[in-house]
């Protein structure tokens, strides 16, 4: 880790390590700068720095290290100066934002270069493999190596920077910036994942903002221009969802724009809640809650009459009638009829859910039909206005859907109506929030209604009808889609029919064996009789309890077996749903553990870490007292040398005066110096604000004065322009009639001109796109051939290098076989040639033990007339060294070379033996006196014999495994020759 006493020079070397190729040194180099502890105050170095650092980040797209960076960076200057850190954000986006629009327009084929489905993704092993295989890469994927990788980093920039200011209460604005920004991104390139996934970190950064609401600097959500910045930034989110057409997400963002506005229990502008509701409709009409879109749009038109005075009549016209036909496509029938309660339920939470984001609070426990159903919806139409503002055609539609009963046709009347109120809408005005309304979309709906109606009004009526006359009554459908219809209609009671296709025939009225209307006014006639009875023949008395509960007993069982069927059928349900919970509650206490293993193995992780940066700086620390008492010890002694004290100070009495009181003297005169200083300039400073009131006291009048005589000359002025602009439109309107009426007469002449041209355009165009096609016919022909001349080229070249790799395998396994074969050769030799060496060693040393035995007999009767042998026939123990010696010599010299086999026996008989009696006598005393005289130790101090042919030829090479015997025998002979001469 490189250190430097100024960040200028951290600098200064960065840029040398650019200028020589080595950016990631540089990078390094910066890196350490910014993330030591020395360098924690900030200062403009500081931020030129870092300008540096981002700098090389994008270029070396090291996103990383950018993260590391900026968060230190937003430590160091928090507190001091926090638009350097926005400054300096700012530089980082724009830059990766350039490098990526860079390769963009380098590409050709964007929309191949970005078919990624996850940036954050690896490449997939298709990929992989299909660049294997291919033997050239594209240019689509070079537009995919070039643009890609830009993009992601682009993306981890636009993340690193929500993460950095995610809890900033100063950089909100460069909050609310970033986010819009990723969410034109997400737009421009059609990025629905990383979109999704940006909504859901905002999500969590605002839920960790609520959660965590001690921290210091965080945004306080109660201030207006915090919530209106993440009002902005959430209605962003739902726009781009919106065109996306992510509806799910979309909903999300509607609901965390509610969870805002409930909040703070502030409702937001009119016109941010225009845009809400505009949005809303799109939702609930993709989800087909057509109540709800209803009730959205019903607010919007309350908001833009309210709040809109710019709005003109034909625009209100146009959205009223938006609220009334969207009003008149709800189904006119309830789908809870015939549900099962998990149904239910479910259905209860999204009505909820969906209520609340239109700000209708429904109770939990009452049903939302009492408060939000389509007649509650048309009578809040009749009492806001909308009937009266929308269009005519709409009217007579409600009226002919709502109020008429023609059952044979009404269709027929609605067809036309819906063909006027199909061509209505368009783009309304600038002065509405809303860009476009289209009453066309709500056609398939009031058609479907009309059948609706329809079957409704016919079932009153008639009995039985033809299934031919009943298409023709509706002729929008074929009678498959009308039973479809018919079947839901039946399903949630609305229409009691039945469709008998064997008679060709619709039955109207339930057709069981009693129908429910029967059934009912048979039961209401039976307790009308009991109760005649009961007036007419009074009972005499009181039956008995016994017999009340007896009286229909077997309707009480049969009744009483129903319901305990019911319940048991509800109690298996709640244990299974309890089952469930349970099961969902030992998943959520699962999960819960390894996030709590997960937390604490993190918290001792940083315990760890944070114990050993404690330990660090007590050692810093420790080094730096030291460093400031040495300090201190030399100031008290200059101070003690300027004030020429004599003596030296006791080492006591330095550590009491140290270096801090030094310093807090002299910054207590520097505090004095600029005390008196502030002084002079508040006297200064008040001086020139009496002197600024006198100036303005004395300039009032004569302003006013000015400001009055300039808005007479102005409004003169005024009145002279509209009088010239007014002659002047005057003149230009009766020229252009003149002109107008001069050109007139050419108009014929030009028709046929244009004509004319049209036609020769044409014909040459179709000569054009004649041309174009054969030719590129002949490019696909010629491509192809080409692509089936490649594919040859190469099966060919596969095959090829396959024979070829083949042979090389089996020339290099023969060869393998070969040297193993020459290595087992040469071991076999070569321990033959040891087998050898040793007989012939063993050979030598029992020659060499023969002769020396033969020569101590020698020895021994040649000197018994004079004195006794001295030396004793040695034993196995004196004979031991003898042969090692003898192998020594022998292993070495089967090392070496077979000439050098016969050097030891020559070398033994080279000496030459001395007779004790031609000795000198003191000669012959001492060799009798001496124990036992190294014999081969002994010099030889005769002279060389010319007669001895031994010492000649000791040095002739000898070859063959039998020349050390012979050499060995011949020696010996020679030996006792001369002996004999002697």
């Amino acid at each position: 880790m490189a250190t430097f006493a100024k960040p200028e020079n951290a600098l200064k070397r960065a840029e040398e390590l650019i200028n020589v190729g080595q950016k990631q040194a540089a990078l390094q180099a910066l890196h350490d700068l910014i993330t030591s502890k020395r360098y924690r105050t900030w200062q403009k170095t500081l931020e030129r720095i870092m300008f540096k650092y981002v700098e090389l980040c994008v270029d070396m797209r090291r996103g990383r290290f950018a993260k590391d960076g900026l968060i230190q960076y937003r430590i160091v200057c928090q507190q001091v100066n926090v638009s350097s850190l926005e400054e300096v954000i700012k530089h980082f986006m724009q830059l990766s934002t350039e490098k990526a629009e860079q390769a963009r327009s380098q590409a050709q084929a964007l929309e191949d270069a970005l078919d990624v489905e996850d940036l954050e993704a690896d490449q997939r092993p298709e990929d992989l493999m299909l660049s294997y295989v291919s033997g050239e890469k594209g240019k689509d994927r070079s537009d995919r190596e070039l643009v890609t990788p830009w993009f992601k980093f682009l993306w981890e920039t636009y993340r690193t920077v929500l993460e950095i200011l995610r809890n900033n209460s100063k950089l909100e604005a460069l909050y609310a910036m970033t986010a819009h920004r990723a969410f034109q991104f997400c737009k421009q390139y059609k990025r629905t994942t990383e979109f999704r996934r940006l909504c859901e970190i905002m999500r969590n950064h605002l839920a960790n903002l609520n959660k965590h609401r001690d921290q210091r600097d965080r945004p306080d959500l109660t201030a207006p221009e915090s919530l209106q910045f993440y009002l902005d930034t959430r209605v962003e989110q739902l726009k781009i969802a919106t065109d996306l057409e992510l509806w799910q997400e979309a909903f999300r963002s509607a609901e965390d724009i509610h969870g805002l506005m409930s909040m703070v229990k502030k409702t937001p502008k009119p016109s941010m809640m225009v845009v809400y509701y505009a949005k809303l409709t799109e939702i609930f009409w993709v989800s087909d809650s057509h109540l709800y879109h209803a009730y959205a749009w019903l607010k919007l038109f309350g908001l833009q009459k309210s709040y809109n005075k710019n709005l003109s009549q034909k625009d209100l016209q146009l959205i009223a009638s938006s609220v009334l036909l969207a009003a008149i496509s709800v189904v006119p029938f309830d789908h809870k009829y015939g549900a099962s309660h998990l149904e239910l339920e479910n259905q209860k939470e999204r009505n909820l859910r969906m209520a609340s984001l239109i700000n209708f609070s429904l109770e939990p426990k009452r049903e939302s039909r009492e408060v939000l159903s389509r007649s509650s919806l048309l009578s809040d139409l009749i009492t806001k206005g909308v009937m009266s503002c929308a269009s005519q055609e709409v009217k007579d539609l409600y009226n002919l859907l709502e109020n008429e009963f023609y059952p044979l046709d009404l269709a027929s009347k609605v067809q036309p109506l819906l063909a006027k109120i199909s061509k209505l809408g368009g783009k309304l005005s600038s002065a509405s929030s809303v860009p476009e309304v289209q009453l066309s979309q709500y056609v398939p709906a009031l058609e479907k209604l009309t059948a609706l109606r329809v079957l409704q009004q016919v079932s009153q009526v008639f009995q039985s009808v033809k299934i031919e006359k009943l298409s023709k009554m509706i002729p929008f459908f074929d009678f498959t889609v009308l039973e479809k219809i018919a079947v839901n209609a039946v399903k949630y009671n609305f229409v009691p029919m039945k469709v008998d296709h064997l008679k060709g025939a619709v039955l109207f009225g339930n057709v069981d064996i009693e129908s429910d209307r029967l059934s009912g006014h048979l039961t209401m006639l039976a307790d009308s009789l009991n109760k005649a009875r009961h007036l007419i023949y009074p009972p005499v008395k009181r039956q008995s309890k016994l017999g009340e509960s007896l009286y229909n007993l077997s309707e009480v069982v049969e009744k009483e077996h129903r319901r305990l069927l019911a319940r048991k059928s509800i109690i298996e349900k709640r244990k299974e749903e309890h089952e469930r919970q349970m099961l969902e509650m030992e998943r959520e206490e699962e999960s819960k553990r390894l996030k709590l293993q997960k937390i604490t193995e993190e918290a001792e992780q940083k315990r760890l870490a944070t114990e050993y940066s404690r330990r660090e700086e007590q050692r810093i620390r420790r080094e730096i007292e030291e460093r400031e008492l040495q300090e201190a010890q030399a100031l008290l002694l200059e101070t003690e040398k300027r004030a020429k004290k004599k003596g030296k100070k006791p080492l006591l009495e330095g550590e009491k005066i140290t270096k801090q009181t030094l310093m807090e003297l002299a910054l207590s005169e520097q505090l004095k110096e600029r005390q008196e200083m502030e002084k002079k300039l508040q006297k200064l400073a008040k001086t020139m604000d009496y002197l600024e009131r006198a100036k303005r006291e004395e300039e009032a009048p004569l302003i006013e004065h000015a400001f009055q005589q300039r808005l007479v000359e102005e409004k003169i002025l005024h009145e002279q322009e509209q009088l010239r602009e007014i002659e002047l439109s005057r003149q230009h309107h009766a020229g252009d009639l003149q002109e107008k009426n001069r050109l007139s007469r050419m108009l014929e002449h030009k028709n046929i001109l244009q004509e004319g041209i049209a036609s020769r355009r044409e014909a040459e165009f179709n000569r054009l796109k004649k041309e174009r096609e054969d030719r590129i016919n002949q490019l696909i022909a010629m491509r192809k051939q080409e692509r089936e001349k490649k594919r040859k080229l190469l099966y060919f070249i596969k095959s090829e290098n396959e024979r070829l790799t083949k042979l090389h395998e089996e020339e290099e396994r023969r060869k393998h076989e070969e040297e193993e074969r020459r290595k087992k050769e040469e071991s076999e030799r070569k321990a033959k040639l040891d087998a050898i060496a040793e007989r012939q060693r063993q050979r030598e040393i029992e020659l060499e033990e023969k002769e020396r035995l033969r020569r101590e007999a020698l020895l021994g009767r040649a000197s018994e007339p004079v004195v006794r042998p001295a030396d004793p026939i040695p034993g196995p123990q004196a004979l031991q060294p003898i042969p090692a010696a003898a192998a020594a010599s022998a292993a070495a010299a089967a090392a070496a070379a077979p000439a050098a086999a016969p050097a030891a026996p020559a070398a033994a008989s080279s000496g030459r033996y001395v007779p004790r009696f031609k000795r000198a006598g003191t000669e012959a005393q001492k060799a009798v006196s001496s124990p036992e005289p190294d014999r081969w130790g002994r010099q030889d101090d005769r002279p060389p014999q010319p007669s001895d042919r031994w010492r000649s030829d000791d040095r002739r090479p000898s070859f063959g495994g039998g020349g050390g015997s012979r050499l060995s025998s011949s020696s010996s002979s020679s030996w006792s020759s001369s002996r004999n001469r002697g």
